[in-house]
């Protein structure tokens, strides 16, 4: 017999509470180490956006200090996290297909615990899939309680049952909760959480929820934090993040924000995604430019270059306005590198409205373009319009769009030979032997020759070569 899934109460002081949790499920797994002479390993596997990756960040700083380890694959797991995302429809498919997987894996690991969060987990569609064809998963929850973790583990393992918490709305944000980073030397902040902007083609206002913006104090204090732990780029998140402040009880904006830790000593570069053309203040782009700390590198998607479909994906912008805005910025700041976010085949395009979108493209000649196929997302208003581009209409034009960015990108690259930059240096070269990678202030990535010792400083480097989609320099010994 199928039990229903348990509906969780929600207490208040959740920060001080998930710890106890923790503390709890520590000292079982303690026992278990002690018993089996190893710890329990956990993999972790995410889909999607940086949101997305941060999320995994902290899921991660959890089940450490619970007691876990990490591992390669699921195979060699004991506690297995999907952290999915639900923009596109092929995401959705593969985050399926892995769960099948997983079936046979727990029949052979009985006591595996399986747990699915992220923006998947908050559409009704798939809930209701996961309950009739996944009985293997012990717990689900959504994008707004990701902290509660603990909390959904230990009762799982109470009660042996599997555990649904999928709230529509947030109710707290807590900010002393573990995190375990990537790298050392740069970390992701969360400002704002949620959107307002409901594009019609978009799930994210519905599985991400309404805009709240974190205390300045907060973000201030958990920057200081980091440079303290030997971070020196941090990157700000948000899904607009030229939002941030509108719903504090005390409005600050982003520019504002961004002048404020700037002040941090220790922090050398300050980056951030993603921007809304429509939210970009001239008091933004001020800061921008006379700051030794911003990065001058900007996330602009545009989507589209016809004002029609703009209009039909309730953007808020036209392409005469966005071309403005563009010439605004590099006005301001005439080496900045901007990248974007375009998609093809929405609704309704027509070849002229294609063209549109190529003419924005050559106009701006962005250093990079992240391309995508219109894909249709149940529940948004997008997915109800019935003029739906036939598929070989779309990827010709995709594939005429992705010629001409990479022709354009090649050009910005090689723009780059014989100058020098501030490159922070991020890891070793795994393709090239004997070469380390890093990025320039403005994004674009650097290859030269060097070894480990280099990863996590910033150093003078000459662009002597240039491909399309990396540069390779030198080091300047001063």
């Amino acid at each position: 017999m199928k039990r229903e899934p348990i509906i969780l109460n929600h207490d208040t002081d959740e920060g001080l509470r998930q710890k106890k949790i923790i503390e709890r499920l520590r000292a079982i797994n303690d026992t278990f180490e002690q018993k089996h002479g190893r710890k329990k390993r956990m993999h972790i596997a995410t889909f999607g956006c940086q949101m997305n990756f941060h999320d995994s960040e902290k899921l991660k700083g959890v089940l450490e200090q619970i007691g876990y380890e990490e591992c390669d694959s699921e195979a060699q797991a004991d506690f297995v996290v999907y952290n999915t995302c639900a923009v596109r429809e092929n995401a959705e498919t593969r985050v399926f297909g892995r769960i099948g997987h997983l079936k046979s894996l727990k029949e052979k690991n009985p006591n595996m615990v399986i747990a699915l969060c992220g923006c998947m987990m908050q559409q009704d569609t798939v809930i209701d899939k996961l309950k009739k064809s996944y009985p293997h998963v012990n717990i689900v929850f959504g994008t707004h309680n990701i902290y509660k973790l603990a909390e959904l583990l230990e009762t799982h393992m109470e009660t042996g049952e599997s555990v649904y918490d999928i709230w529509d709305s947030y109710q707290d944000i807590v900010e002393d909760l573990p995190t375990v980073r990537k790298y050392t030397y740069k970390s992701s902040v969360n400002i704002i959480f949620g959107c307002n902007n409901f594009c019609s083609y978009c799930i994210v206002p519905y599985v991400r929820g309404r805009e709240r913006s974190r205390e300045p104090e907060d973000i201030i204090e958990e920057v200081r934090a980091l440079v303290a732990d030997g971070v020196v780029e941090i990157t700000f998140l948000g899904q607009n993040v030229n939002s941030y402040g509108k719903n504090l009880q005390h409005p600050m904006t982003f520019a504002q924000l961004l002048e404020e830790v700037e002040k941090i000593d220790g922090l050398e570069r300050i980056r951030f995604m993603t921007s809304h053309p429509k939210d970009l203040s001239d008091e933004l782009i001020h800061v921008m430019a006379k700051s030794t700390k911003v990065c001058k590198s900007l996330h602009l998607p545009f989507q589209s270059g016809s004002t029609r479909l703009l209009e039909k994906m309730n953007r808020g912008y036209t392409k005469d306005s966005y071309l403005s805005l563009v010439n605004k910025i590099k006005k301001a700041m005439p080496d900045i590198a901007l990248t974007t976010d375009i998609i093809v085949g929405f609704p309704g395009e027509t070849e002229e409205d294609f063209m549109d979108t190529m003419d924005v493209v050559k106009e701006v000649e962005y250093d990079s373009a992240f391309t995508f196929i219109y894909s249709k997302r149940t529940g948004t208003p997008a997915a109800q319009y019935e003029d739906q581009i036939e598929e070989p209409v779309v990827k010709e034009r995709f594939n005429r769009l992705l010629d001409e960015v990479n022709s354009l990108a090649n050009k910005k690259s090689r723009e780059h030979i014989g100058k020098e930059y501030l490159a922070l240096f991020e890891e070793e070269n795994t393709s090239r032997k004997g070469y380390m990678s890093g990025r320039l202030d403005n994004g674009h990535l650097v290859h030269v020759e060097g070894d480990s010792s280099l990863v996590g400083s910033i150093r003078r480097v000459k662009i002597i070569d240039a491909m399309t989609f990396y540069l390779v320099g030198e080091i300047i010994h001063e």
